[in-house]
């Protein structure tokens, strides 16, 4: 059974260890790329299998009520718990943080990633912009997506 909920700061060691497996022709993050994000506040998930840490993901928000925005900051999923439904839970925890507040939601995924591309337009993200040679130090490009704002179901059905 996979659960999800906030990531650990004892975890944050094997985030960085996916990142160097996940992105190692990019700048995987490191350990205290994770601590900061924490430190600042972001909201950061980790799916685990038992006790453990099979991916991650976070979001940062930035503004104020009510125009909150909402980023993707990463999301990753060990390579041997891919298409097993990991990152759809992980981008769900995510987008509920930014549905609690009415945030439209942004983020860079690899023009390359079909995978991550047909996650996120399955859940509302649609191409908006083109980031050319965006990853480093591959030269690899992105599409931007978005995700219009949606209010919370208890106050959308709520007349």
């Amino acid at each position: 059974m996979i659960s999800v909920k906030p990531l650990r700061r004892k975890d944050l060691t094997r985030c960085a260890e996916l990142e160097r497996i996940l992105f190692a022709g990019d700048d995987p993050w490191s350990e205290a790329a994770f601590e900061s994000e924490l430190d600042w506040g972001n909201r950061y998930f980790g799916a685990y299998s038992g006790e453990q840490l099979i991916g991650y993901a976070g979001l940062s928000l930035v503004g104020r009520a009510p125009d909150f925005e909402g980023t993707v900051n990463t999301l990753g999923v060990d390579p041997e718990w891919q298409g097993r439904g990991v990152g759809t839970l992980l981008l769900r925890a995510l987008l509920g943080v930014a549905d609690d507040v009415n945030a439209p939601v942004y983020l860079e995924v690899r023009t390359d990633n079909a995978a991550a591309i047909g996650l996120y337009e399955a859940h509302g993200f649609h191409q908006i912009g083109l980031r050319r040679k965006y990853y480093q130090p591959s030269g690899a490009d992105a599409y931007t997506m978005a995700r219009p704002a949606r209010r919370p179901a208890e106050e959308a059905s709520t007349p």
